[in-house]
């Protein structure tokens, strides 16, 4: 079965130039986690499923949508306890606008952050220290 990717087709004066959108998803990706109160990506039940299967994908989380020379981000995360959630979806709009610009040359159309759930700090106490 083939599998249908997308790519970020340009035509320059040496020739043509092809990104695919697991290495603009990877871009978007390390760009999220950079930001403070961001605890990790999260993936939607197809991910998961596809992970079952043996299909992995580094950037689980982030979906990519090429469209009139720009690229519109959806990213799925979970936030920190405590952290300001507004604060981090706009930092993570920023960084992965920033980080496609810089990288891979793509303007992007939007980066819709999508918060799945909060983290909650683990107990100090744990079965080891008990004692």
């Amino acid at each position: 079965m083939a599998e249908n990717k997308e790519y970020w087709n340009e035509t320059t004066e040496g020739g043509n130039i092809k990104i695919s959108e697991e290495v603009v998803a990877s871009i978007a990706a390390l760009a999220v986690t950079e930001v403070k109160g961001v605890h990790a990506l999260s993936a939607g039940i197809g991910v998961d499923i596809a992970e079952l299967l043996g299909k992995k994908s580094l950037a689980k989380g982030v979906k990519i949508k090429f469209s009139d020379g720009e690229v519109a981000v959806d990213v799925f995360l979970t936030v920190v306890y405590g952290a300001v959630i507004s604060d981090v979806a706009r930092e993570v709009q920023e960084n992965v606008a920033s980080a496609l610009q810089s990288m891979a040359g793509l303007r992007t159309s939007s980066v819709n952050v999508n918060v799945t759930g909060i983290v909650f700090p683990e107990d100090e106490k744990t079965p080891e220290t008990e004692g």
